[in-house]
């Protein structure tokens, strides 16, 4: 049975909970309860008689610890970094609300939030000097300057409605720090230079990937982003930093390969991991599974220049990474062709089967290579399709209706389902890229407008009206009437 993952917020009293009902079963003889003690503590004695402890330790075995008392110090690391800044009520006095505002907190809403807090700056430009945790979020240079001359220590003293160290709402900040006497990159040196700690973070609702000051300077709205970077690792910062590898492969950064460039020049896929590995032990990623995970990505999203530059650095191109979920336990190589990165296949230099030939020629809309391959096997989009069903969700889901319409042609279910992370139709997909034409495409050709995906519990209509696209909602909601 593979490691479990941590769930949100990991709470001792419910995983005690766990270990309670893991007793049981394994004394009624439960065979799934067996089989776990068996595989995560071979040596405990007759399941019919486990103890509370042995219980303990499968189930911290199982989570990936060694011992019971590492994942209660884990627990308890986790509960003093655990932040949901994202669920900060409304504040009483102005400069607390201007704070809760003013930062990303990854919970939606963030632009009209922004636009808020600059709107408060500009209305009452003293809120910048109210605290350095203000200054910090202003990039008001002199503000935090006269602050800082009058109590150096506030440089790294946590405060505001979200228990932030002042680097942390500099980093996370989305007010416009190019007017005269902004500028969070001098503000950053300032508090620095007090003391403040590069590698100050947070975990997001006790997640084990901490939102560093590192990871808010590479995908918040800076003016210098790529500056602020350099800046925090000059000064300490560690280049390990998962969870801004992990904003970095979004869609919307694109293939620019600098911030990946800026984190290698500073040691990314080298060292112990830094501060926030050693915190977290065995739920954070290791330096090497970082980067064999950022191989995967680039192959699964088709970014060459991000796969060439891994690949330049040494990165094991057969490397696992974390085996997250996400990439469906395949090789970035089979990604690559799957997801029609052909460029990355090639780097790769790995020759995929023809069923993977196959699926990843569909997604490319690739119709002279799809009729090659059938005529020298005709029954290999019936492999095809039983082996991957929901490829045609995925070229949905990537806005890709050439490869959808051949799909459809090709026989696959327009109505399948696969597992995660693609746990739902194709016409969900359609209707939250807001693509009209294909979702017409795909109920013409019999997709189920009622079917709801199996993670949010929704269907396509919801989908679009949670992207706010329109005509996608006015054309589903036609279908319902």
């Amino acid at each position: 049975m593979p490691v479990r993952r941590l769930p949100h917020n990991p709470n001792l009293e419910q995983i005690k909970k766990q270990a309670k009902t893991l007793q049981r079963a394994a004394r009624a003889g439960d065979p799934e309860a067996v089989a776990l003690v068996g595989e995560f503590h071979p040596r405990a004695a007759d399941t019919a008689m486990l103890s509370l402890a042995d219980a303990q330790l499968v189930l911290a075995r199982h989570f990936g610890f060694p011992s019971w008392t590492k994942l209660r110090r884990h627990l308890d690391i986790v509960a003093g970094y655990s932040r949901s800044p994202h669920l900060e009520p409304e504040a009483k006095d102005e400069a607390t609300e201007f704070l809760r505002l003013a930062c990303l907190t990854h919970g939606g809403d963030e632009q009209a939030r922004g636009r808020h807090a600059a709107g408060m700056l500009e209305a009452h430009p003293e809120l910048a000097s109210a605290s350095v945790h203000t200054a910090a979020a202003a990039g008001d240079v002199a503000a935090t300057a006269a602050l800082l001359a009058t109590d150096p220590a506030s440089a790294g003293a946590e405060g505001g409605p979200h228990r932030w160290a002042p680097l942390l709402y500099l980093a996370y900040s989305t007010i416009d720090d190019r007017p005269e006497g902004r500028s969070h990159v001098e503000t950053a040196r300032l508090l620095l230079d007090a003391g403040a700690d590069p590698n100050a973070g947070y975990l997001w609702e006790g997640l084990p990937s901490p939102y560093t000051a590192l990871t808010g300077a590479l995908s918040s709205s800076h003016s210098e982003p790529l500056a602020l970077a350099r800046l925090l690792l000059e000064r300490g910062a560690d280049a390990n930093d998962s969870q801004a590898l992990y904003e970095l492969g979004f869609p919307d950064t694109g293939d620019d390969p600098a911030p990946l460039e800026l984190l290698f020049e500073f040691g990314l896929g080298s060292g112990d991991g830094g501060v926030w590995h050693a915190r977290l032990g065995p739920a954070h990623a290791t330096p090497r599974q970082l980067v064999e995970d950022e191989l995967v990505k680039a192959a699964a999203a088709n970014r060459p220049r991000r796969a060439r530059l891994v690949l330049d650095h040494g990165v094991d191109a057969d490397g696992p990474g974390t085996s997250h979920p996400i990439f469906e336990g395949l090789s970035a190589s089979e990604l690559a062709v799957l997801n029609g990165s052909v460029d990355v296949a090639a780097m790769l230099e790995r020759r995929s089967d023809p069923t993977l030939e196959f699926l990843g020629a569909c997604i490319r809309a690739d119709r002279p290579a799809v009729e090659r391959l059938l005529a020298g096997d005709p029954s290999l989009a019936t492999r095809a399709i039983a082996r991957r069903p929901h490829q045609i969700s995925v070229a949905a889901d990537q806005d890709r209706p050439d490869a959808v319409a051949l799909m459809i042609e090709l026989g696959f279910d327009v109505n399948a389902i696969g597992a995660y992370p693609h746990r739902q139709t194709a016409l969900h997909g359609a209707a939250f890229n807001g693509n009209l034409e294909l979702v017409q495409l795909l109920i013409e050709h019999g997709a189920d407008p009622t079917i709801e995906d199996c993670s949010f519990h929704s269907t396509p209509l919801g989908w679009a009206a949670r992207r706010g696209q329109s005509r996608v909602v006015e054309y589903l909601a036609t279908l319902g009437r």
